[in-house]
């Protein structure tokens, strides 16, 4: 018996067709994608969500736990605020090391789970001969120091020479014949 090439073409688009709905489905709560973004700025972590609904004025809480912290009541908890497109929570002066964000909605659902690592944060080095004490001296060479009045005048004078110099200068060539 032969089949022809087109029952087979068909079969196999009412196969496709029957496991389409399959692959499209969601997965297990391990497998789905977190639906938090935790960041970190020196010793501050933030995490924003938008999977929360407000329930009775609450939209949820959130926790850090360190290593040592196995579950959600152990760390340190703060409730989520925000609107109903963004939800956050902020910790402040977290020490370095690595950290495990749980976000849990006010229906009692986990919106995700993420680790963050929070590094030590640098500090500058600042040396008392490194800044002026008298601040930031801009100018053209003469704000760096204060001159008295002699240097001042000798200044001028030198100025005002050059500058009868160079009248002098362009008169006398001008008229070659005049002094």
């Amino acid at each position: 018996m032969r089949t022809s090439p087109l029952l087979v073409r068909s079969g196999l688009t009412v196969a496709a067709a029957a496991a389409l709905p399959l692959a499209l489905a969601p997965g297990p709560a391990a497998a789905r994608v977190s639906g938090i973004s935790v960041s970190t700025t020196g010793s501050m972590v933030s995490v924003v969500t938008s999977a929360c609904t407000q329930i009775n004025g609450s939209w949820g809480t959130a926790a850090l736990l360190n290593g040592a912290q196995a579950s959600f009541a152990q760390g340190r908890q703060v409730a989520l605020s925000g609107t109903p497109a963004s939800q956050s929570a902020a910790w402040s002066g977290v020490s370095p090391g690595t950290y495990t964000v749980v976000v849990m909605c006010s229906g009692g659902s986990t919106a995700g789970t993420q680790s963050v690592i929070v590094s030590a944060p640098s500090t500058p080095t600042i040396s008392a001969t490194a800044s002026p004490s008298r601040g930031v001296m801009g100018g053209l060479g003469g704000a760096a120091r204060d001159y008295g009045p002699v240097a001042m005048g000798v200044g001028g004078a030198l100025v005002g020479a050059g500058v009868i110099a160079a009248a002098w200068f362009l008169r006398r060539r001008s008229k070659p014949y005049r002094l």
